[in-house]
């Protein structure tokens, strides 16, 4: 069996201003976007081909750590009442470690659902590729991710702090 180092990162974030470490690569604008595989909402496989849709839009990746806290829900909110900023070649996902039941109730009851809901919740390879695994506490690291149709990074905003709210006009610019 082979085992695989994974980097690990400090003095990128805080949750609630206590310093956390993030589990995986620093990922750049430029780059190659790391191939992923997550879970949909009837748990079928959503791969990075298919955010792109072949190669045919742009995709919006918007990480949160879980839809049941207070900052991740006004930021998925706010998302959604923003969908028509993103152009139509391009597509908005969520993608969180909540399981793909809880993520659905959580649209439901917000009323949220033109947004694509994604889990991390099998094997975190997600938040590994991405560089966005918080160690200390199991979860996604928040942040925000616009990957061109030509699978290169355009756009990476790792918020510092967990319970803070991410650069909704920066992502936005990005996807135009």
């Amino acid at each position: 069996m082979t085992t695989q180092t994974l980097s690990e990162r400090n003095d990128v974030i805080t949750f609630r201003g206590n310093p956390m470490t993030l589990v995986g690569p620093a990922l750049h604008p430029g780059e190659s976007a790391p191939a992923f595989t997550l879970a949909s909402a009837d748990l079928a496989p959503f791969t990075l081909n298919d955010a792109l849709a072949k190669g045919s839009r742009a995709a919006l990746l918007i990480v949160v750590p879980s839809l049941d806290t207070p900052t991740c829900s006004v930021e998925t909110s706010t998302f959604h009442k923003r969908l028509a900023e993103v152009p139509p070649d391009a597509a908005a996902f969520v993608i969180s470690l909540d399981l793909p039941f809880a993520q659905k109730r959580w649209a439901d009851a917000n009323e949220a659902g033109a947004l694509t809901y994604l889990s991390d919740y099998r094997d975190h390879n997600f938040g590994l590729a991405y560089g966005l695994l918080i160690k200390e506490i199991g979860l996604l690291a928040r942040a925000v991710i616009v990957i061109d149709k030509d699978a290169k990074l355009k756009y990476v905003e790792i918020v510092p702090e967990v319970a803070a709210e991410p650069n909704y006009d920066g992502a936005f610019a990005a996807l135009s």
